[in-house]
């Protein structure tokens, strides 16, 4: 096994708190292709797949992302929502096949934090990537959590993230910045305006990207919303990042952080992609 062990940044506590190409190193062939240059892993995955290949998985401890793809057979796994690292509870929902089973109501850390509590509206209704499923035909969508789905319409998985990258940038309406009356910057999350490494979603032609950007090119928020621009994407948004950046691919790729033993950082929450 490749192992390629990343220096991270860690987050705050709300962090857990592609064919087009980066360019053009090739480690696999469709449906999954993955590019890789300077930094950036680029992974791309055919809808065809939205229909039982992409699965959400919320694990119920916290898990490292090669124990996950080890365990379920995937064939790819990356970190995904954001949790509380002190209670290893959720900070994001999660649906898996149909059925909500992770809810942040539950967390008490949120409820408890008279800074959070006031803000929880913006933070429960941060933005998610879904399954959908309408008619017996599968989709990919990226939508804020309280985004409703038409009648006909069920959401498969979905796990929550934030923020929102495209259409539009969502930090302070997702509760990552806070600015006073001034414009200045009093509170920030997940390091949103400072460089460090990222888990990044992307829907373009109905087809799901997703961008590993390692430590050796890390990223604020707006150099993401950039580079998500140039490759074309309709829609994007962020998964968990810093330290909980992780990658398994088959049994060749390994991306993390480095943490303790340098097995990687204990997760709640992984997108599992399956041949």
């Amino acid at each position: 096994m490749k192992k390629i062990i990343i220096s991270l940044f860690l987050c705050v506590l709300l962090c857990g708190c592609t064919s087009t190409t980066v360019n053009n190193t090739a480690f696999a062939a469709s449906p999954i292709d993955i590019t890789y240059n300077d930094g950036i892993y680029h992974i791309v995955i055919g809808q065809d797949r939205a229909k039982k290949k992409v699965k959400v998985y919320a694990s119920q401890s916290l898990e490292t992302n090669a124990e996950i793809h080890k365990k379920s057979g995937a064939e790819l796994t990356v970190n995904a929502g954001f949790f509380d690292p002190n209670n290893s509870k959720t900070i994001s929902y999660v649906v898996m096949d149909r059925v909500p089973v992770e809810d942040p109501n539950f967390n008490e850390a949120l409820l408890s934090n008279t800074i959070l509590r006031r803000n929880l509206s913006k933070i429960l209704n941060r933005t998610e990537f879904r399954v959908v499923e309408c008619d017996n035909k599968y989709s990919f969508d990226i939508t804020q959590h309280k985004t409703p789905v038409d009648f006909s319409c069920n959401i498969v998985e979905s796990v929550q993230g934030g923020p929102m990258i495209l259409p539009e940038l969502r930090l302070e309406e997702e509760f990552f910045v806070v600015k006073d009356s001034d414009g200045k910057v009093i509170r920030e999350s997940c390091s949103v305006l400072h460089k460090v490494a990222r888990t990044i979603l992307g829907i373009k032609d109905g087809n799901l990207h997703i961008l590993i950007i390692t430590d050796e090119h890390p990223m604020d928020m707006y150099e993401v919303q950039a580079l998500c621009k140039e490759l074309g994407f309709e829609k994007a948004m962020g998964l968990d990042g810093g330290s909980s950046t992780s990658m398994d691919y088959k049994d060749q790729y390994h991306v993390i952080s480095i943490k303790g033993d340098g097995a990687g950082r204990r997760l709640k929450s992984f997108i599992n992609v399956y041949k």
